[in-house]
């Protein structure tokens, strides 16, 4: 058992970060309704992105909290309950997801009896691609999701109050278990929710892509929290830039990871030139799209790599809080362009499309504002707490 005492000072929240968080709710809820109410199919399609979305926050963040247990990581201990705060998203995950179930015949070409009947290649796909099953799938993604983060927070928070080690050595078994789960679970996830849009359309990769994605969002949001907590003083003394350089070199370790899967994606299918595979690229360069497509290249990967590319650029605190929101609003423009070409084969792009990111950005900031009251927003009880404080490179 430690017993290590790290000075921490437990702060409230500015009331202006609540009232933010309030704000941009109201407003994205008030557009996704009306959305709804002009053009149902529009808004379902918007609500798929905001579900792929919310899902990489939440599960990237719980990730990266399994990783560092796993790891033995000490570096990120200092922040680590800000990934925590991240994870409980979960739960907006699943509300984002049921106006969908409701409506699967009106997104899924799959769910169309009648459609199937006249696709040989549909019929193939049945026994996976069928409501019942993804149905099933999807709630027990939902479920494992909650039990891991409810598991592993759980013991988080009871080291605060007896520092006991042996919590530690029990969430890295949970994490353990997490680990293929995750793996699994966001693979099939990406697979129903986006690559079945187009249920013609396949790629061996497109899980990885997702995860590539989903890990760099959850980082970046996480990265632009935790400089501004330590900024004004939220979190422990003694962080600085050496954390910082930690932070910005996995920001440009996964965009650059990101870049190489898509590029492998695009260049494998490019390659083959398989018609059932090419199509869906096709599709996404002409009508419009094709500016989209060098957006969604500019805005994920240029400017990201160029921008982190130095050491100094890494350790900067201006520069990783631009990044941050950045990256997240990159990975909303890579959700939109994997997704709407199924809805729309010409550029969609209005006040419409404000309204999930809106939504989103509220929730996830009310939802750390509702843990920030009820918790530490440092991990106070971990035995590595100050190794993670004295990191140097």
């Amino acid at each position: 058992m430690s017993t290590t005492q790290v000075p921490y000072q437990k702060k409230e929240l500015p009331s202006s970060v609540s009232a933010f968080g309030a704000a941009a709710t109201i407003a994205g809820a008030i557009i996704v309704a009306l959305t709804f109410m002009l053009d149902h199919s529009r808004g379902l399609y918007n609500n798929i992105i905001g579900l792929s979305v919310m899902t990489s926050v939440a599960v990237g963040a719980l990730f990266y909290v399994s990783l560092e247990y796993l790891a033995g990581a000490v570096w990120s201990t200092p922040f680590r309950r800000v990934l925590e705060f991240l994870s409980a998203t979960v739960f907006v995950v699943v509300v984002l997801a049921l106006p969908l179930f409701a409506n699967l015949h009106e997104v899924f070409h799959w769910t169309h009896s009648e459609a199937v009947a006249k696709d040989a290649l549909l019929q193939g796909k049945a026994p996976y691609l069928n409501i019942e099953f993804f149905t099933i799938r999807n709630v027990v993604f939902a479920v494992l999701w909650i039990a891991f983060y409810m598991v592993l927070t759980h013991f988080s928070r009871k080291q605060d109050a007896t520092r006991d080690q042996k919590y530690t050595r029990i969430n890295i078994r949970f994490s353990t278990a997490f680990m293929p789960v995750f793996a699994l679970t966001t693979t099939f996830f990406a697979i129903d929710w986006i690559m079945s849009l187009e249920p013609h359309w396949f790629s061996t990769i497109f899980g990885v892509y997702y995860f590539s994605g989903t890990f760099l969002c959850a980082l970046a949001v996480a990265t632009f929290i935790i400089v501004s907590l330590n900024e004004r003083g939220y979190l422990v003394a003694g962080l600085g830039k050496d954390h910082y350089y930690s932070l910005g070199t996995l920001l440009f370790v996964f965009t650059n990871f990101w870049a190489y899967i898509a590029f492998s994606q695009f260049m494998l299918i490019w390659y083959a030139n398989v018609p059932e595979e090419t199509f869906w690229f096709i599709s996404r360069w002409k009508n419009g799209w094709e500016y989209v497509s060098l957006a969604l290249i500019f805005t994920k990967f240029l400017v990201p790599y160029f921008v982190l590319l130095s050491q100094p650029s890494k350790m900067d605190a201006r520069k990783l809080k631009f990044m941050g929101v950045w990256i997240f609003f990159a990975h909303i423009v890579d959700m939109y362009w994997l997704i709407m070409p199924s809805f729309s084969r010409t550029v969609m792009l209005g006040w419409q499309e404000l309204g999930f990111p809106l939504l989103i950005v509220g929730l996830i900031t009310l939802t750390f504002v509702f843990k920030a009251k009820r918790e530490n927003l440092v991990p106070i009880g971990d035995p590595k707490l100050q190794r993670g404080i004295d990191f140097r490179i």
